[in-house]
């Protein structure tokens, strides 16, 4: 019996899934894009404000993308109540929650609508695989992005430290990307690994950069050259520099502060090595770091660019690759090159 995995690659947009089965050609594996949690919580949250009741937010850590409505809420003069656990998902910082209008509350307030907070629900699930007639899967893997739990503290900062590490203390291995024991930081990433059953988990920019490996021609050609990969998610942007087999290299800033002349200068400055992360942090980006780059990388001139905007360079002398035949599900087909890489498929 071949193994069926649930890939998931949850971004602030869409979430990206793969059914990818064992032994079976990645064409004849099922996909989908769907919304992703977030914006169904937002719109949950919008009809409540419509109907003009109170909400009660319950349930675990997840992305944070439906704070507007939130805000929304509250302002149309409605109020929203939330347990300590999901209240997490808008901020660290408690306290300052209170300040900006959230009632904590350990159960359901009278009279409140309550809206169910988690990035993968297991019961939604198994009744759309079910009415799709697929079977339960064997394992579920899954990205999020993850800011870290730095109350007092930049989460900025504390987000690029993950970045920091790998490059430093794993060297750049991508294998090391894919998490069986999440750092203790990293709260949603922790809510979701007890939420698919235990499967491994990583960042969303983690499972770009994957996929990337999931090419075959991007892999042969970085052990000749160093390549520039270029992920340019609807919040996020993230870029790796690729020499041999691992990460040399990582860029991270938010896609809504770029242009793509911002975007195409950056990567010109981190290719060579000479874009700091003070610079890209006082720019309100996350960072920049970089291991010592090799001459033989040539500078890492080819490039290549994923992601849902990724568009914004287009015109520019770029690559658009396609991971398993599907650009959408780059950062499905890397948690399965993930798995592979840590000989768990």
């Amino acid at each position: 019996m071949n193994r069926k995995i649930l890939s998931l690659d949850i971004g602030s947009g869409t979430q990206d899934v793969l059914y990818y089965i064992e032994g079976v050609e990645v064409e004849n594996c099922f996909k989908f894009v769907l919304p992703s949690p977030a914006r169904v919580v937002a719109e949950l949250i919008k009809k409540q404000t419509s109907k003009g009741c109170d909400i009660y937010l319950t349930g675990k850590n997840m992305g944070g993308g439906f704070g507007r409505a939130v805000n929304a809420h509250i302002k149309a003069g409605y109020k929203v109540f939330a347990h300590p656990r999901a209240a997490l998902a808008l901020g660290d910082d408690l306290n300052r929650l209170e300040k900006n209008g959230i009632v904590l509350s350990t159960c359901l307030p009278s009279g409140c609508v309550p809206v169910h907070l988690e990035d993968f629900n297991s019961g939604w699930w198994n009744c759309f695989l079910s009415a799709a007639g697929l079977e339960q899967p064997d394992l579920v893997v899954a990205s999020v992005q993850d800011h870290g739990f730095h109350p007092g503290k930049s989460n900025r900062m504390g987000r690029f430290n993950l970045w920091k590490r790998f490059l430093l203390d794993n060297k750049g291995k991508p294998e090391e990307l894919l998490f069986e024991t999440v750092p203790e930081e990293f709260t949603r990433l922790s809510e979701l690994q007890k939420s698919i059953g235990g499967g491994q988990v990583c960042d969303t920019g983690a499972a770009a950069v994957l996929g990337a490996f999931f090419v075959d021609e991007i892999v042969e050609r970085s052990f000749r050259e160093g390549i520039c990969l270029i992920n340019v998610g609807n919040s996020h942007t993230v870029s790796f520099l690729l020499f041999e087999g691992r990460v040399h290299g990582v860029y991270e800033h938010h896609t809504g502060n770029m242009t793509p002349e911002k975007l195409w200068s950056d990567s010109q400055l981190f290719r060579k090595g000479e874009l700091s992360f003070e610079s890209v942090f006082d720019d309100y980006g996350h960072g920049c770091a970089t291991l010592d780059l090799s001459e033989k990388a040539c500078g890492f001139i080819p490039t290549y660019v994923m992601g849902p905007r990724r568009a914004m360079l287009k015109g520019y002398p770029v690559e658009f690759p396609s991971p398993g035949g599907d650009m959408m599900l780059a950062g499905c087909f890397g948690l399965i090159k993930g798995l592979e890489l840590k000989g768990t498929v």
